[in-house]
């Protein structure tokens, strides 16, 4: 199953998430939008902490996946952790399994 799920972060930019879900559990996962990140394999960075990672975890949970796979001194600009997590989050559930 697939979920597609999007963001606007208050006062930032939108993030989008599109998800493969099997087995309960990400196995593709593909973030985008129109905030800023430095280095640029940041994103690639989110993207595989998240894959094989459970449908099941709440938001909170997918926020410190995303902090923790950062490359050290990584710049975002118009999104933060939580906002990758909403979008990521919204993905599964409009997947229709969670």
């Amino acid at each position: 199953m697939h979920g597609h799920g999007e963001y606007k972060v208050p006062g930032g930019k939108l993030v989008v998430a599109d998800v493969a879900i099997a087995g309960g559990r990400l196995v593709d996962v593909a973030v985008s939008g129109d905030f800023f990140l430095e280095p640029d394999f940041a994103l690639a960075a989110i993207n595989a902490a998240l894959q094989g990672q459970s449908i099941g975890l709440e938001q909170e949970a997918l926020a410190g996946i995303v902090r923790r796979c950062l490359p050290v001194g990584t710049r975002m600009f118009g999104v933060d952790a939580d906002g990758f997590a909403v979008a990521v989050r919204r993905a599964i559930d409009n997947g229709g399994i969670a």
